[in-house]
């Protein structure tokens, strides 16, 4: 068709104006997996703003929520607001991306209502267990990652490494510095350059096969993690802060 591809990612966070001026109705169609740091919903604010600021409306296609099923995590405070955090929600917040997009706009989230119109599902409940029929993402592969990726993601904000780089991301977590059986090398690719402790054998946990569904926030691996890191002062760094968004 010819229609250019624009990036919402990286630098260029928010439509322009330039780029929406022959734009008549903005369409919403991506896969989010219900937890506040996984930024689609960042970038659904920012569309919508940009929408409601040039007279666009916008329609969401609702998708089912993989990690609807329940609500945990502190609610983001003042003063850590971020890409990875822009509204004080949960961090499962157990919503459809139609239901947030509404939340957006009954929350005065944005300076001027957008026009919006919410294409719902029929038949879906929250409680549905749904596997998704493509990855959402690349570092997201399977159902096993999207479910444990509320619990893992607080690692980004450690020294810990939640096997980006490998085949299996947010399914294992390791350092060069904890003690287990199970180890993995992280490696630059397509879809992680240059991951956290490139090239380096990092020991840990292999969660592929182990537990159940989670229906809570588990943060049992990373309070390990941490009593068995022997620099304490350097585990955490200032990312933390704006995942945990407290």
């Amino acid at each position: 068709t010819g229609l250019p591809i624009i990036s919402l990612y990286g630098k260029n966070k928010k439509p322009s104006a330039e780029q929406l001026a022959e734009i008549d109705i903005l369409l919403f169609d991506i896969q989010d997996v219900g937890a506040r740091f996984y930024t689609y919903i960042s970038t659904l604010h920012y569309v919508m703003e940009a929408a409601a600021e040039n007279n666009i409306k916008v329609i969401v296609l609702d998708r089912p929520n993989p990690n609807g099923h329940y609500i945990d995590g502190p609610i983001r405070e003042e003063g850590f607001e971020s890409f990875v955090g822009m509204h004080p929600i949960p961090i499962v917040h157990g919503m459809t991306i139609g239901e947030y997009a509404k939340m957006i706009n009954g929350e005065n989230w944005i300076s001027n209502k957008c026009n919006l119109t919410i294409i719902e599902m029929e038949n879906y409940t929250h409680d549905m267990h749904y596997d998704l029929p493509i990855k959402p993402s690349p570092n997201l592969p399977n159902s096993r990652s999207i479910n444990l990726y509320p619990s893992l993601c607080l690692f980004e904000g450690t020294t810990v490494s939640i096997g980006r780089g490998t085949d299996y991301p947010f399914q294992h977590f390791g350092a060069p510095y904890l003690e287990s059986n199970y180890s993995f090398t992280p490696k630059s690719g397509e879809g992680s350059t240059s991951p956290k402790h490139e090239n380096i054998k990092c020991f840990g946990t292999d969660l592929r096969f182990q537990g159940n569904y989670l229906t809570a926030i588990n943060l049992n691996w990373l309070i390990k993690s941490y009593n068995n890191c022997s620099n304490k002062e350097e585990f955490f760094n200032n990312f933390f802060d704006k995942l945990v968004g407290t």
